[in-house]
């Protein structure tokens, strides 16, 4: 997935190239830049001596040392003196110019933290959003697997009324399904094992009332399947008129996995965050969505927070796939893409 956001300490993740937020002297005086220079040894100092000063909002790269990442990319993110002295942009140069060396340097995974959102007293409602925008603008453009490493929850505001909003909805009652509650109770428990949604009862009951399967042969059911994932998915890009790179970028889906999609149609199966993933990028309505998650022998249930947190947002009209997965992140859900 070109975007992940994790909880992990940066300093323990393994990838090409870390992001240390640091002064202009890159002297690990606190925070992240204290942490990276304590665990990657006194051989970083010594280089970073032959590398400062470094200018507010540029990188400059070093070896990884004693850190599981390869290399540092370091960079100098604004203070926060009340947003009227160009910290927003001396902050997407900070993202900006990491990525892009990143790119140059021909790195397949970069883990940023989020930078001054600490000791430099950047606004804790703005500093997650503003680094996811900047980080998926720069990734419309380009391959690479970012890591968004969070500390922990002090370290970001999730918008408030968007979390109550979305507590109230997942909290809210869910209608019985009237053929399933009028089956005695006995006869529902034989009929729909616990383990079936709400949703998958009413297709398993439909499926039985109205099925003449007994009477068909087996190749004659065969003949009647649905097309498999990979084939409803291409025809749903071609009706959408995206292109294929822009459809598994707004997916959040790398290149690879897509490939993969492509190249093996008839037995490729979709994790249920990857399939939910393209219908959000085709900004497919609740009954399309169902239609293809169908296609993989998965659906959307009324009873799992994950499930329910999609189905708010489809219900919204919103199918900005990074502002899905903030809300998935903040509800300790896994994130949509592969």
């Amino acid at each position: 997935m070109p975007l992940h956001i994790v909880r992990q300490d940066i300093t323990k993740i393994e990838v090409d190239a870390i992001v240390n937020t640091t002064n202009e002297q890159m002297i690990g005086y606190s925070g992240v830049d204290k942490a990276v220079h304590t665990k990657a040894g006194a051989e970083l100092e010594k280089e970073c001596e032959k590398l400062r000063p470094l200018g507010l909002g540029e990188v400059k790269i070093s070896g990884g040392y004693d850190l599981p990442a390869k290399y540092i990319i370091h960079t100098s993110g604004p203070v926060w003196r009340g947003g009227l002295s160009g910290e927003k942009s001396i902050l997407k140069s900070c993202y900006y110019e990491a990525l892009k060396l990143s790119v140059e340097k021909g790195f397949e995974t970069v883990a940023f933290p989020l930078i001054s959102s600490g000791a430099y007293g950047y606004p804790k409602d703005q500093v997650l959003k503003f680094a996811v925008q900047v980080i998926s603008d720069f990734l419309k453009e380009n391959e690479l697997t970012v890591y968004l490493c969070v500390f922990d929850r002090t370290s970001y505001e999730f918008s408030r009324a968007l979390f109550c909003d979305i507590t109230d909805y997942l909290n809210s009652d869910i209608e019985a399904v009237s053929n399933i509650s009028s089956l005695p109770k006995r006869k529902r428990a034989s009929v729909f094992p616990s383990v079936y949604s709400a949703d998958e009862c009413s297709a398993v009951l439909s499926c039985r009332e109205s099925s003449n399967d007994e009477d068909k042969s087996f190749e004659e059911y065969m003949k009647n399947m649905d097309k498999p994932f990979s084939y409803k998915l291409f025809d749903l890009i071609d009706k959408s008129g995206m292109t294929d790179v822009e459809c598994y970028k707004k997916a959040n889906i790398d290149k690879k996995t897509f490939s993969k999609i492509k190249c093996n149609p008839d037995t490729y199966r979709p994790s249920k965050q990857t399939a939910v993933a393209f219908a959000i990028a085709l900004k497919l309505d609740l009954d399309e969505t169902q239609e293809l998650l169908a296609s993989a022998g998965l659906t959307l249930s009324k009873s799992f927070t994950f499930d329910k947190i999609i189905r708010y947002f489809i219900q919204k009209g919103i199918y900005d796939v990074f502002e899905i997965n903030e809300a998935l992140f903040e509800f300790d859900q896994t994130l949509l893409g592969c």
